[in-house]
């Protein structure tokens, strides 16, 4: 998705900062805010691991671990 205008957390603080106070609604935001970036990079990390250990299982031929790592990688995709 494409905006006209993007604007970074840091700016988002600055002008904050200018306010002088901050709403609790505007707190409210930054905790979602947060909140999602935590969990795209959990996410994230926790893919590449599982794909580090899906290329371990595949390279030691073990069938039982190749299958394990693999639903999990597709129980993480299909959370999304």
């Amino acid at each position: 998705m494409e905006m006209d205008k993007q604007y970074s957390y840091a700016d988002f603080l600055k002008a904050m900062s200018q306010t002088g106070k901050e709403s609790s609604a505007e707190k409210l935001l930054n905790e979602i805010y947060l909140d999602m970036f935590l969990n795209i990079i959990h996410r994230e990390q926790s893919s590449k691991r599982l794909l580090a250990l899906i290329d371990e299982a595949l390279d030691q031929k073990d069938e039982k671990a190749f299958i394990q790592y693999t639903d999990a990688l597709q129980q993480l995709t299909n959370s999304k």
